[in-house]
């Protein structure tokens, strides 16, 4: 098929078709990460609008002029920038998100992160701006966050609040970390996909860091996460046909063909879907228009569960977290999936729980972090568990690179230092904030910045 030629569905056939050929040899398994960050003026503390000299704009001009990236236009406004296989896109409230490259060791990927973060830093000097390594806006209200001029957004905040009484908040507040990874063939997906999602309220437990909103603890550790529970009932949150036999491939697209459709692009602009299902467009077509593979790669992006599959693998459970942190994760996730005698001791450290038990430790974690329980154990338990199964899988990957040729290993001590203090990273801000830093505002900025 040639570059630009459009790639018509004739049959859902086509669509399984189009995920497994996402299919890879381990040797050429890659780990990819993405990361948010939440900006503020340094000066006064307000969230950064797209316009003006001191506005986003304004400052992925100056990341494409110091780094080399290529600018995506929508309409008159640049939205994104790209570079070998990288790209640095716009969350609706003005995140600044890097969807990393996929690479082959950890060690990369933190080289690709921590030279995203110096140039970031650079480019926001001249407008004093500030970037916060937080699951969620500290300090202000949905309706104080300026909107970004992207269509598909706007789409998005006519349609989500009809769903979720806290959509909007999900799309303005909220910052993840994610990591995506391969799979081999059908049961390897099935596999990875299925642990995944059993172990993820123990990954987002050790990546919990969304504790204060409005100026004040929100009443849980992982405030975003709790939010997510309120965003969309269709497509997000864990889904219970991945724990049932006969989950694979055909199931994941049978789910996703009836969850209704944001919208579809033509010639460079958003339409409205309406609601309507990708089954029903299928059939029926929409507005004289028929699908294409594009349309599916598109409505596969605006599905929203905890654990998510398009042609590779996204665990979506974590807060946005500090640098060490940031790569901790594509570490764990890569010692625990990327190595199969980790990946079957990561399932069995919480096997036999029902659905509602999962549903249950995801809503203990976002109110207590690493001191909820899960299935009747402490989370702390697991994750230390968790932890080590992931060392002994970074072990037999074996990938050095590092000093003295150190393996991969090394990027989970992070983790572990917060596995000896008992405290998830949203804890460790409560305990500071009421604490030595007597709730000044100045001081949870000053840590949590980039």
């Amino acid at each position: 098929m040639s570059p630009g030629e459009v790639r018509e569905v004739e049959a859902v056939s086509d669509l399984l078709d189009w995920i497994r050929s996402g299919e890879k040899p381990p040797e050429q398994f890659r780990v990819g990460t993405e990361h948010e960050k939440i900006g503020l003026r340094a000066d006064d503390l307000r969230p950064v609008a797209y316009e003006g000299e001191r506005g986003i704009g304004a400052l992925l001009d100056r990341i494409a002029d110091l780094d080399g990236w290529s600018r995506v236009f929508e309409g008159p406004n640049v939205i994104a920038l790209a570079k070998d296989g990288a790209s640095i896109t716009l969350e609706p409230g003005g995140q600044l998100e890097l969807s990393g490259a996929p690479l082959r060791t950890i060690f990369e990927t933190c080289n690709e992160f921590h030279s995203h973060l110096e140039v970031v830093r650079r480019a926001s000097e001249p407008a004093n701006l500030v970037w916060l390594s937080l699951g969620m806006n500290p300090l202000h209200a949905v309706d104080e966050i300026p909107r970004m001029p992207k269509a598909r957004y706007d789409i998005m905040r006519s349609y989500l609040p009809t769903r979720g009484e806290l959509s909007q908040h999900m799309m303005h507040l909220t910052a993840t970390v994610q990591a995506n990874l391969d799979f081999e063939d059908e049961a390897d997906m099935v596999s990875k996909l299925r642990t995944a999602s059993s172990i993820t309220p123990i990954v987002s437990a050790l990546f919990a860091n969304s504790s204060l909103a409005l100026g004040k603890p929100s009443g849980f550790v992982s405030r975003r996460l709790d939010i997510w529970r309120d965003t969309d009932p269709d497509r997000c949150g864990l889904l219970p046909f991945v724990f049932e036999e006969g989950f694979g491939y055909e199931r994941y697209v049978e789910w996703a063909l009836d969850v209704p459709m944001f919208f579809l692009v033509r010639d460079g602009q958003y339409r409205p879907a309406g609601g309507t299902t990708f089954r029903s467009f299928l059939d029926r077509g929409l507005d004289g228009e028929r699908p294409t593979l594009d349309d599916w790669e598109l409505h596969l992006t605006t599905l929203f569960p905890e654990v998510r599959l398009k042609r590779f693998i996204e665990v979506r459970g974590a807060d946005a977290v500090p640098p060490d942190l940031i790569c901790a994760l594509p570490a764990l996730w890569k010692g625990l999936l990327y190595d199969d005698d980790a990946t079957a001791a990561a399932a069995a450290l919480v096997p036999d729980l029902d659905f509602a038990a999962r549903n249950a430790a995801i809503d203990a974690v976002a109110r207590r972090g690493l001191a909820a329980q899960m299935g009747g154990r402490p989370v702390l338990e697991l994750a230390r568990a968790l932890v080590d199964v992931a060392s002994e899988g970074l072990r037999r990957i074996g990938h050095g690179g590092g000093p003295g040729d150190a393996d991969e290993r090394r990027f989970l001590e992070p983790l572990r230092e917060r596995l000896d203090a008992g405290r998830s990273p949203g804890e460790e801000i409560l305990m500071r904030w009421d604490g030595e830093w007597q709730q000044s505002v100045q001081q949870l900025i000053d840590y949590a910045r980039y």
